[in-house]
């Protein structure tokens, strides 16, 4: 009876083993948007779990995903420290025998060490839904119409700055410290950050924050951000809540399946404050250092795996519209900007 129950699930699972994943451009922005370390996302059981509830997320929810274990890879990393352990324990057990004192068992203390680890990532978690939550409502509040200016300017700021804090947690989350505090441990770090959305995100607020001149328009990408992180853990965390059922699972499930659009839209935005720097410095706010620090952030963005996408995409129909109009209205534009393509593209 077992056996004829477990049936529709392992042919689901064959299923979705067999599932063409290289030709579903929706895997690869689903891949794209999974936060792992470089090590774990380079574990084939890594991938194949994430393959699966790709597959459960957009062509069968009836699929059952089991988690992935915390301990199999520790386990793996020391296979041969088992028989040693136990052999120690039969040596202790018989000589408390022999002795006739009541051996200490290990097993409280050993299941609060097992436990620690997934309850700091659950402190993780929380601690992240609750600043993007924050950022949330406050980057709305900073862009209503009707809200003081001085309110509104103080929510501007406190929006970049929750997103900052949570990015640089989520950076230090994922990859802890540098190894060494010299100039080569901080290259080898920088170089496995620099092209982590975290850190990207992180520079970005960091550009607005410091800076006098006032975009509303940069919180898009910020609401993007929070509303994306915040309907994630909604949607993993709160399913058998009845007010998440009766008021927030529709937004939620919208925003998880439309994830490419808020994706392109922060993408756009981002080009847009590019040009809007630009026009800047004609005005009595320009500032120099945030407008050149911000077009290398987004050349940056334009060659990072985790935004490439989106920002290759935007450029190419921008060239496509600007390029003929420079042809036949400014030809003598073709210098500048074949030398702008090349630090561009250096």
């Amino acid at each position: 009876m077992a056996e004829g129950g477990d049936d529709p699930q392992r042919l689901k699972k064959i299923a979705a083993a067999a599932y063409d994943y290289d030709n579903d451009a929706r895997w690869t922005d689903y891949w794209s948007n999974i936060l792992i370390p470089p090590h774990m996302a380079s574990r084939p059981e890594v991938v194949e779990h994430y393959k699966r509830k790709f597959y459960q997320r957009y062509m069968d929810p009836d699929l059952v995903v089991e988690p992935m274990s915390s301990t199999s890879s520790s386990q793996s990393a020391r296979p041969s420290a088992t028989p040693a352990s136990t052999a120690n324990a039969n040596e202790q057990q018989a000589r408390s025998r022999s002795s006739g004192s009541v051996p200490r068992t290990a097993g409280p203390s050993a299941t609060t060490g097992a436990a620690n680890p997934s309850s700091v990532r659950w402190d993780q978690q929380t601690i992240q839904f609750s600043v993007n939550a924050w950022v949330f409502v406050i980057a709305v509040l900073a862009v209503l119409p009707l809200v003081p200016n001085n309110l509104s300017n103080r929510a501007y700021r406190l929006s970049f700055m929750g997103t900052a804090c949570s990015s640089l947690y989520s950076l230090y989350s994922l990859y802890g410290r540098p190894r060494a505090w010299n100039m080569q441990g901080m290259q080898v770090y920088f170089q496995s950050i620099v092209g982590a959305k975290d850190f990207i995100y992180f520079i970005y607020c960091l550009t607005f924050v410091t800076s006098n001149l006032c975009l509303k328009f940069a919180l898009i990408p910020i609401l993007c951000r929070a509303l994306e992180q915040v309907a994630k853990f909604l949607r993993r965390n709160f399913t058998r809540s009845t007010i998440y059922r009766k008021y927030l699972e529709d937004p939620c499930v919208w925003v998880e399946s439309n994830t490419t659009t808020l994706n392109i839209l922060s993408s756009q935005a981002e080009i847009a404050i590019g040009f809007l720097l630009i026009i800047s410095l004609l005005s009595w706010q320009r500032n120099f250092i945030q407008t050149f620090m911000y077009w290398q952030l987004l050349k940056l963005m334009y060659q990072a795996p985790v935004t490439a996408g989106y920002h290759q995409s935007n450029w190419s129909r921008i060239g496509r519209m600007v390029n003929p109009m420079i042809q036949r209205y400014a030809p003598f534009l073709n210098t500048p900007v074949t030398a702008v393509q090349r630090w561009w593209f250096r």
